[in-house]
């Protein structure tokens, strides 16, 4: 009986809520609309409805923040920890504690020495090129400054172009044109009877290095037998990532009872010298220029030379190695005069120049080292290199010692 009067009196508790919830909810809506009416007489309703949507819209920002809090990045967060965590190997050990790979460097080799410069161009382009480039050096160029310039090692620079450098880094000179490779490594002119397996050894690369660089134009399918290959006679192979060994200029020294001097006189004669590099008697030609402008070798209008043909400013070039003995100004219609004495009785003597790079005493190492430049200094009607030779003190027709 007592259940029955308990589920009784819980029944009615329930209605009496339910009735007044009924009745309380007239009285607020009377309530707002009231509100309402007065918030309209007293003309603010447009702001209590912009404040109202700026409400309701940081609530629901709220509510979504919180969602997303509670039920998805939870979940996110509980697979990292059963996985170990996206930074947990990071975690593991203290900053101080990390220990870098070993650095194996690089092993030193012989080549050029270089310092850092600040001006180099560190956004050079990076894209892949097979073609060679055609680079004229102007003034203030260093072989350095070239490689730096093209993203190249400056041992590249010189092995790619021994036809005009002769491994000699100071050898160039404004308005030379150098070839730039798209990488570095090194150039064969191919040798009748090479075979590909001795060449490659040689430059230090395999023959799939040679064969398969794009600029050799060479293929498996055309090579044939790689101790006898189909390549050409002359036809520059480059090697990329090769090396070779340079030459060695460093000639010999002479020492003799008979002092090294010179048989013209003038502001430019030097004291005599009693050593220094002797010649190979393979003579280079003197300039860039390879034409007769103006006298021949003709001793019988007292022409003792050639006079060569070119432009102000052109390269003069030793013709051997051997030791200066004049060096400067000569008043005998010389002008400007170098004059070299390459032992074993040979001189040679370069007239007319704009301008002297070396002095007295100075040794020249080898043929091909440049000594000045082109002019028109003295008895002179224009720009042209007076070249003379002698040997045992006598003048020779120069033509007869170059295998034209």
């Amino acid at each position: 009986m007592d259940e029955n009067i308990t589920s009784h009196d819980v029944h009615e508790t329930q209605e009496i809520d339910k009735q007044k919830q009924v009745e309380e909810t007239p009285h607020l809506l009377t309530l707002w609309d009231t509100f309402w009416k007065r918030v309209q007489k007293i003309g603010l309703h447009d702001v209590v409805s912009r404040i109202g949507t700026i409400f309701l819209t940081v609530l629901m920002v709220g509510l979504i923040v919180w969602v997303m809090k509670t039920f998805f990045l939870k979940e996110e967060q509980v697979a990292e920890s059963a996985s170990g965590g996206l930074y947990a190997s990071t975690e593991m050990a203290d900053s101080s504690e990390l220990v870098l790979p070993a650095y194996e460097g690089v092993s030193p080799v012989e080549g050029i020495s270089r310092s850092v410069d600040i001006n180099t161009n560190v956004d050079a382009p990076t894209q892949s090129r097979y073609d060679v480039i055609d680079y004229e050096v102007v003034a203030g160029d260093t072989l350095i400054g070239i490689a730096e310039k093209f993203g190249l090692e400056p041992e590249t620079i010189l092995w790619c172009n021994y036809d005009a450098l002769l491994d000699n880094p100071a050898a160039i000179y404004p308005g030379q044109v150098l070839k730039i490779y798209p990488t570095d490594g090194t150039v064969y002119r191919w040798v009748e009877g090479d075979g590909l397996n001795g060449v490659s050894e040689g430059l230090h690369v395999t023959p799939a290095d040679i064969i398969e660089w794009p600029g050799n134009n060479l293929s498996y399918e055309t090579i044939g037998d790689y101790s006898n290959p189909n390549i050409e006679p002359g036809t520059l192979i480059f090697a990329p990532g090769g090396s070779r060994s340079y030459v060695d200029w460093s000639a010999a020294l002479f020492r003799r009872d008979d002092a090294a001097t010179s048989r013209i006189l003038g502001a430019g004669h030097c004291d005599a010298v009693y050593s220094g590099p002797i010649g190979t008697e393979a003579f280079v030609w003197p300039t860039s220029a390879t034409y007769i402008s103006g006298y021949e070798y003709t001793p019988e209008l007292n022409h003792w030379g050639i006079d060569i043909g070119g432009d102000l400013g052109n390269p003069i070039y030793a013709a051997d190695a051997g030791v200066i003995v004049y060096a400067g100004w000569n008043d005998w219609g010389y002008g400007n005069v170098v004059v070299i004495d390459h032992g074993n009785g040979w001189q040679t003597l370069y007239a007319h120049l704009s301008e002297v790079y070396v002095n007295c005493g100075d040794f020249i190492s080898f043929g091909g080292q440049l000594i000045g430049t082109m002019g028109s200094t003295g008895n002179s009607s224009g720009p042209h290199l007076h070249y003379e030779m002698s040997y045992n003190g006598d003048r020779v027709n120069p033509h007869k010692y170059y295998p034209y």
